[in-house]
């Protein structure tokens, strides 16, 4: 099944699609708008169902097979919602949203999905029910738990559920994928360290916060050095620190550390957090200062089930004839917990040379629209053929 001659003829429509949801990005829950564009859509397509409000404002349609005595369901997922950026594209349709831009290529994603259920809702060359799943809040809010804690998996009957994201900087079109732990547990830390204030020449009568947060940044390097197993993946980020004075001459009363730990699997997750709250909490009291060290954790391992990989790479290699290994990926991504729920698989496709996502001037490949649909609609046709 190479690129379908109906995504090509479909292609200047699913851009149009594509470039009205770049302009009008949404954040986190907050993708009304974008829900019922995409609500509407399955509507004039004649998905045989259409919810609203799974997971907040997530959106699923279903689509029913010309056979559907296999009892099969497969779910496809897309995410809609933007990110927090101050786009600096120059499109002639870039955002119209002040500090909120389509950053990591949702928008293409939700119009692929779109794309690919007109086209089943057109033939319905399959034996089962396509399940088309919309997610909002990827980005740090936690929508696939939320859909799933809605019942969407036993709500709907799926069996199996499959995602994609493009990929920057790998060549447009070409599909890579692997089996087992592929995204990282993403976790986030606070450290509250509480010293005395003081004025900034006499330190000696100041327990000075900005001392005793920097000897927990060092040492908070020396969790993925010396406390992690090398071959391991492990990346502790400090990417936020802020004292309670702005003045030159003031020693602050405290400093407020934040950042991101990211592992890929339970055992250093553990470790992480255990070393994290342990080194910051007793160096604080080593220099008499008062710290709380707070881990929490956020989206869980993205795992891969073997089957499905398989199946998902045979696909891509139907469209466009290879899929390439993909190496480890120590961002996070929330169909983690779709993939907790059922099996399944994710598979990364390439956006070209594009600047890389959560970066401002970032832009979806339109080029690559008929080859994503493609893997959609395959997915349900060879996972559920006549």
């Amino acid at each position: 099944m190479p690129i379908k001659n109906r995504f090509a003829e479909l292609h200047d429509t699913v851009t149009e699609w594509r470039r009205d949801i770049h302009a009008h990005p949404e954040l986190l829950y907050d993708t009304h708008r974008t829900a019922a564009l995409v609500a509407d859509k399955l509507r004039e397509f004649g998905c045989d169902e259409v919810v609203t409000g799974i997971g907040r404002t997530g959106v699923v349609g279903v689509i029913k097979g010309r056979d559907t005595s296999s009892g099969r369901v497969i779910g496809l997922r897309a995410d809609m919602d933007a990110l927090p950026i101050t786009e600096e594209t120059g499109l002639d349709y870039a955002s119209t949203h002040a500090g909120v831009m389509h950053a990591c290529g949702h928008d293409g994603h939700t119009s692929m999905l779109l794309g690919a259920a007109q086209y089943l809702c057109e033939t319905r060359n399959f034996n089962g029910s396509a399940v088309v799943i919309f997610q909002p809040a990827e980005e740090g809010g936690a929508g696939g738990r939320a859909m799933c804690e809605d019942g969407m998996m036993d709500r709907f009957g799926i069996q199996e559920v499959y995602g994609m994201h493009n990929w920057p900087k790998v060549a447009a079109g070409t599909f890579a994928i692997r089996s087992g732990p592929f995204f990282a547990a993403s976790d986030f830390f606070d450290i509250a360290v509480m010293g005395k204030g003081g004025h900034a020449a006499k330190p000696q009568d100041a327990i000075d916060p900005i001392v005793v947060a920097s000897h927990i940044v060092t040492a908070l390097q020396t969790i993925a050095s010396r406390n992690s197993d090398p071959v391991q993946q492990m990346v502790i980020s400090v990417t936020s620190i802020e004292s309670s004075s702005k003045a030159y001459n003031v020693i602050p009363q405290s400093v407020h550390i934040k950042g991101t730990a990211r592992t890929m699997d339970t055992e250093h997750r553990d470790i992480a957090e255990a070393r994290l709250v342990a080194l910051a909490e007793q160096i604080g009291a080593s220099f008499g200062a008062t710290v709380k060290a707070t881990f929490n954790r956020s989206y869980p391992v993205m795992v891969n089930h073997d089957a499905q990989t398989e199946f998902a790479a045979d696909v891509a290699r139907s469209v466009t004839g290879q899929c390439n290994d993909a190496p480890l990926v120590m961002g996070g991504e929330d169909f983690a917990f779709m993939l907790e729920e059922r099996p399944g698989a994710y598979i990364l496709v390439g956006n070209g040379e594009s600047a890389p996502v959560h970066h401002p001037a970032y832009n979806f490949n339109d080029d690559i629209i008929p080859i994503g649909c493609s893997w959609y609609a395959g997915l349900i046709e060879h996972g559920m053929p006549i």
